[in-house]
């Protein structure tokens, strides 16, 4: 077949349901309201640890429109559950009386309004035995260290010319996207479960769910068409979801319930805090000799939660030795979750923080000394990278950066009382892809529908999956229809890890072939057809029509050829599995920083930022500029403001709102540019050629900032964020 005209993919489009989410009419979760609701609210536990020696729920029964209160006293036991991810026991709510972190559910009260069940849900008197929670990183007991080397690390740190020391550590972090998290839940026939609920991974809740309450897969449905936000939170099941789904059970109404936004502290996983040791050598000319890593995560004390921490130290630069340790840290907490760059994010701040040391201490341009220690393959897994152009985003970033204007000097450039600095970082993120299926139908009247039960938690799914297949079709965007978040559609992988475009765009591009190409078999083969006889190598479609390619005027629409042949509809199913492969895959950046620090007060602006990325194909620059904006901004807020803060003594999270969580703000947002390398496809990743960049435009943003710090005071803060108080 011949290939399609790009007419969609590539151009700057406004998201198909950007209108339905600001006029309010996009239904999100917590917005579904079926016959007969009820709603719920959780009673979450006031100490840190021990274990529940009563509940009073005498005064919260009394109240008005009152229906019941669920705790492990007399709530049904689940069925038991083996396996899941991640790895450990996890919590299931109201099966026995112990409290595992401050906030865990304890109890679930439903009314018939959402102000009665609240009011009495605080009337709910809990007793406990209560232990000192273990809540703090540092001098915590960690589990056996996953370890990884290659080399000899420790004989060649020895016998370096340069040796640097640093310990490094990250606060915890909050995902705080804007919609709380929601379910409504509703049991018909006994055992058939519909929920509407917010999620990256429909099907994931479908088994989830199904192997919680014992039922099979096909007797749940999930919805989540509208996702208002998350970043990582939503991939997974929790116990309030789990609850809400038991109390629709127990009283035979569908319930609703919507989490606060103190209990999203609480109850629904983080980006993990982390203590970060490296120790690098390298010769006089910067080249890197050996690295040691060794780090300390926490996780929960019933769940083990693992990142790709270790992953820049592993292939971001050659590096001959290299010796790391991973361990997790068990403590009194929910479990973590992945976050934006998981992983990358974190890493990339130590790596990139400690080459800007090294650069720093022999003289060197950061940008030189990492063009130095370039590899030619990755040095992790062997293999050669499909593509790498990291030289590119150093080079355009800094000449669109003004790099030249850097002073090296630390603390040497003003600006009245306030301190300039500048910096910059590199960023990594691996290229995800899974296997994926859709189902394409186009209608008689032109018009078609595009099925997949994938997610959109802010990218724009909808919008960049309709252009794949308006072109593949070719039919306008306004003719194209694609649908999500339903269980009852094709299977596809978590929306999360930047893999939706490579898997559920490869599956529509696909499915779209297939459907255009039995229009065409259709035309050519009907001799009543204008394209009869055509060989259908040499037929395309524009604006719905099929014409040949080199004679525009012999053609017919597919409204024509299917009314002719008594057609109302055509059908395909779209379907993509990664095959193996033998090349290293990543997405790449250059994050450049300006900043200016008050000398006095130690405050710190971020004046400008710029992102230059190797991501492969871009489907729709506008959503990716938004993506790269949204990563800059998240990556700000790490290296500058977001801290979650506990209290010792019994596990509270202190600032658990937005009022005391800081996160920037549009004040904050400073002159922000994003470039996308074009003629980056790369088609060894998947057929379409993307590489994912939802996660990798946070990565490298806050070593960069660091960096431009260190540059305007001469001060090194190696831990985030960096407080006016650590530069005073």
């Amino acid at each position: 077949m011949s290939p399609q005209p790009q007419a969609a993919v590539g151009t700057p489009t406004t998201r198909v349901d950007g209108r339905l989410r600001v006029t309010g009419k996009a239904k999100y979760a917590g917005d579904h309201s079926p016959d007969g609701v009820v709603h719920a609210v959780i009673v979450d536990s006031s100490v840190g640890r021990g274990r529940i020696t009563g509940f009073d729920t005498r005064a919260a029964l009394t109240q008005p429109g009152v229906l019941k209160v669920i705790s492990h006293l007399n709530a049904p036991k689940l069925p038991p559950v083996r396996g899941g991810f991640p790895p450990g026991e996890p919590l299931r709510p109201f099966q026995d009386d112990r409290v595992r972190f401050f906030g865990q559910p304890v109890a679930i009260v439903v009314a018939t309004t959402l102000e009665g069940a609240q009011h009495a849900a605080s009337l709910v008197e809990v007793s406990y035995d209560a232990e000192r929670p273990s809540t703090d990183l540092t001098g915590a007991d960690g589990e056996e260290a996953e370890t990884y080397a290659r080399g000899d690390a420790a004989h060649a740190l020895e016998s370096a010319d340069v040796r640097l020391e640093m310990t490094y550590r990250t606060a915890r972090n909050h995902h705080n996207p804007m919609e709380p998290h929601a379910i409504v839940a509703q049991w018909d026939d006994g055992d058939r479960l519909t929920v509407w609920e917010k999620s990256q991974w429909v099907q994931g809740a479908v088994f989830n769910l199904s192997g919680q309450f014992g039922i099979p897969p096909q007797n749940v449905r999930v919805i989540s068409e509208f996702v208002g936000g998350a970043f990582g939170n939503s991939a997974r099941t929790w116990p309030h979801s789990i609850a809400a789904v038991l109390a629709a059970r127990e009283l035979k109404r569908p319930v609703k319930l919507v989490l606060t936004r103190r209990q999203l502290f609480f109850s629904v996983g983080f980006r993990p805090a982390y203590e970060y040791q490296l120790r690098l050598g390298a010769d006089r000319r910067g080249r890197l000799i050996a690295t040691v890593h060794d780090v300390n995560a926490e996780t929960s004390s019933y769940e083990r939660h693992q990142e790709r921490t270790l992953g820049p130290g592993q292939m971001l630069y050659s590096t001959p030795n290299v010796q790391q340790a991973y361990r997790t840290v068990p403590l009194d907490v929910n479990t973590p979750t992945f976050m934006r760059g998981p992983g990358y994010a974190t890493g990339s701040f130590v790596v990139e923080s400690a080459m800007d040391e090294l650069a720093h201490e022999l003289g060197l341009d950061p940008i030189e000394l990492r063009l130095r220690n370039e590899p030619a393959a990755d040095e992790f897994t062997g293999q050669p990278f499909s593509t790498r152009r990291l030289r590119e985003c150093y080079r355009v970033g800094a000449r669109e950066f003004g790099w030249d204007r850097r002073n090296p000097e630390p603390r040497s450039t003003r600006d009245g009382d306030w301190l300039i600095g500048m910096g910059m970082a590199a960023g990594v993120y691996d290229t995800m892809h899974s296997a994926a299926q859709c189902s394409v139908r186009l209608d008689v009247d032109g018009s078609a529908l595009i099925t997949s039960v994938t997610s959109d938690m802010g990218p724009g799914t909808a919008t960049s999956m309709t252009q794949v297949a308006a072109d593949a079709l070719g039919l306008t965007m306004r003719r194209v229809t694609f649908q999500l978040g339903d269980s009852r559609f094709p299977p596809a992988p978590v929306h999360a890890g930047s893999q939706t475009m490579a898997s559920v765009g490869s599956t529509v591009q696909d499915g779209c072939d297939k459907l255009r190409e039995q229009a065409i078999r259709l035309a050519v083969e009907d001799e009543d057809s204008p394209l009869h006889g055509v060989g259908a190598a040499d037929v395309v479609v524009r604006n719905g029509r099929l014409h040949v390619k080199d004679n525009p005027a012999r053609g017919e629409t597919y409204r024509q050829l299917l009314t002719r042949n008594n057609r109302t509809h055509l059908e395909a199913g779209g379907s993509w599995t990664p095959p193996e492969s033998r090349s290293s895959m990543y997405a790449y950046n250059a994050t450049f920083a300006e900043v200016a620090v008050d000398a006095r007060l130690g405050l710190v602006r971020v004046r400008r930022m710029l992102g230059v990325y190797d991501a492969g194909r871009i489907i729709s620059p506008k959503l990716a500029g938004s993506q790269a904006l949204g990563g800059m901004i998240g990556g700000m807020g790490a290296a500058l403001l977001e801290h979650t803060v506990t209290d010792p003594r019994d596990g509270r999270i202190v600032n658990a709102s937005l009022a005391d969580y800081l996160v920037p703000v549009n004040a904050d947002s400073p002159d922000l540019k994003a470039i996308y390398l074009d003629r980056g496809e790369d088609r060894e990743a998947d057929p379409i050629g993307v590489k994912g960049l939802g996660e990798v435009v946070i990565v490298g943003v806050a070593p960069a900032i660091a960096n431009a710090v260190f540059n305007a005071t001469g001060r090194r803060v190696r831990a985030l964020p960096i407080t006016p108080e650590a530069l005073l």
